[in-house]
């Protein structure tokens, strides 16, 4: 559960919902099915970058280059690593 005041995708401005689309289309193809949060509440990180989206796009655009393929480590490293590091900082995203 987030502990901040989120805003909703589907009652935001349209700059909000347009800058979800393009940086959805930045993801690795298997990203591109939205998963249900573990709490089934539906709410994620992108969520709690809500209120800023200039964050929000800075924050995913660095997950998505740290994610390219063009990089010497393959997928399954590059999603271990992540989840070591989300683990150690006790984040259940």
């Amino acid at each position: 559960m987030a502990w901040i005041k989120t805003r909703n995708p589907r009652d935001a401005s349209s700059d909000y919902t347009d800058l979800l689309r393009n940086l959805r289309r930045t993801f690795p193809p298997e990203y591109g099915t939205p998963v249900e949060s573990a709490s089934g509440s539906g709410e994620s990180i992108v969520d709690s970058h809500s209120l800023i989206p200039e964050a929000l796009h800075h924050a995913f655009m660095t997950m998505s280059v740290l994610m390219d393929d063009g990089l010497p480590l393959e997928r399954r490293q590059q999603e271990m690593i992540a989840t070591v590091v989300s683990k150690e900082n006790d984040c259940h995203y």
